[in-house]
């Protein structure tokens, strides 16, 4: 689940608001990328720096973009071998003049159906885990057959 969310690149095929990305770095603390956003009416880019902790973390910081402030989390806690509780957290305020309250309204529509569009990828592509039954007691030998 880390690495479909990291792997930016791969937005376009699945959040249908991304109409472009691309990885400008990437290493093993950080990945930056440019994202193009195109809903509505409303279509702009924006950079992103963002710090990482495999599997367990990944921020998301605004470099440049049509926002006072951009600061998103997301978290995978993991659950026993079930998979993982996933979360997603993100704070932004957008810039004097470039939205009106429309196009407000439009970015939180975008923002909010993130973390369903993601689960909805992790269910299509993703192997799902298989949980073997506890062990049961012994069964003992039947009589022989014959």
């Amino acid at each position: 689940m880390f690495d479909l969310i990291e792997q930016a690149e791969r937005y376009p095929s699945f959040l249908p608001w991304c109409t472009a990305a691309q990885i400008l770095e990437r290493n093993e603390d950080w990945v930056a990328a440019r994202l193009e956003i195109s809903f509505a009416k409303l279509r702009f880019a924006m950079r992103t720096r963002n710090p990482k902790r495999r599997p367990e973390w990944l921020q998301l910081r605004l470099v440049e973009g049509p926002f006072r402030h951009f600061h998103g989390e997301w978290r995978l806690v993991p659950l026993a071998g079930l998979g993982c509780k996933l979360t997603f957290d993100l704070a932004y305020q957008t810039s004097e003049g470039l939205f009106d309250w429309v196009a407000k309204a439009a970015m939180d529509r975008v923002f909010d159906s993130v973390v369903d569009a993601f689960v909805q990828r992790a269910e299509a592509t993703l192997t799902p885990l298989v949980v073997a039954p506890p062990p049961g007691p012994a069964t003992p030998p039947g009589p022989p057959l014959g």
